[in-house]
């Protein structure tokens, strides 16, 4: 079985499969201060409540965009599950050309939503990813990643609205019925909501123009999204056409498969 984790600045996203079959998944806060032991606690309570045994996980995998966490999760490998994990970083092999101006420059889990994109839709696509920041990723019908945008995350743009209004309270973050509030909480929620609903919609629309203008040939790139919020987002961007929630996990397992076929990650000037 195999054991793959995602660690983004607000949450740490962690999956265990079997035969290419996703068994389990977590969604867990990130917590930079965690060190191995800490981990390890984690990871023995996760499986209690789970149907896999840890001497089951023959292989681990991580995607890392919080340095400080790199080392406690590489120990938390060798000491608890008696594994050496394997890394998206720099010279592993993705199957995937980078054409942008500095490959090393983009982060692991963009590349990694790219490489389970592309392999699981076959064709151009725009990735969104709704974590701490928003990003949007073109990928080419070719295969190849061809750069994207990165936006402020909706929480972290609802946290400085909620901590610097003082007399703005805190709100759920639900859609509203309308878009004209009636109360100071609805009309938040409007704001927020609808007006991340148009971030969404007027940057793919742009993507798609620059798309079709700069690359003549590539298909009409097909909208995904993934990430803890997007299946809130896309109840009101109509410019999103799938969620696919698991796809980070998904491309974690894929360059593992990839990593472990050729015997070991294999130097490459693309990430």
């Amino acid at each position: 079985m195999l054991l793959v984790i995602d660690v983004g600045n607000t949450n740490m996203v962690i999956g265990i499969f079997s035969d290419g079959e996703l068994l389990e998944s977590w969604r867990v806060a990130t917590q930079v201060e965690r060190t191995t032991d800490e981990f390890g606690i984690l990871f023995k309570e996760l499986l209690v409540f789970s149907k896999v045994k840890r001497q089951d996980i023959d292989g681990m995998i991580i995607s890392c965009v919080v340095p400080p966490l790199r080392p406690p999760l590489e120990g938390l490998g060798k000491k608890y599950f008696n594994l050496e994990p394997m890394l998206v970083e720099p010279g592993i092999r993705t199957g995937m050309p980078i054409h942008i101006d500095n490959p090393r420059e983009v982060g692991a889990d963009r590349i990694v939503n790219a490489v389970a994109g592309y392999h699981k839709y076959q064709t151009s696509l725009i990735i969104i990813d709704f974590g701490t920041a928003t990003t949007f990723d073109f990928v080419s019908a070719a295969g190849s990643y061809e750069g994207g945008i990165i936006a402020p995350g909706l929480v972290i743009s609802a946290e400085a609205l909620f901590r610097q209004a003082s007399k703005l309270p805190r709100v759920e973050l639900l859609w509203p019925k309308s878009v004209i509030g009636k109360s100071t909480i609805t009309a938040m929620q409007s704001g927020i909501l609808f007006g991340y609903e148009g971030l969404v919609n007027e940057i793919v629309a742009k993507m798609k123009k620059e798309i079709s203008e700069s690359y003549p040939r590539e298909p009409s790139p097909r909208v995904i999204a993934t990430g803890g919020l997007a299946g809130l987002v896309a109840q009101g961007a109509k410019a999103i056409e799938e969620v696919d929630e698991n796809l980070t996990l998904d491309g974690l397992r894929i360059i593992f498969e990839l990593n472990r076929e050729e015997g070991k990650p294999a130097k490459s000037k693309n990430l």
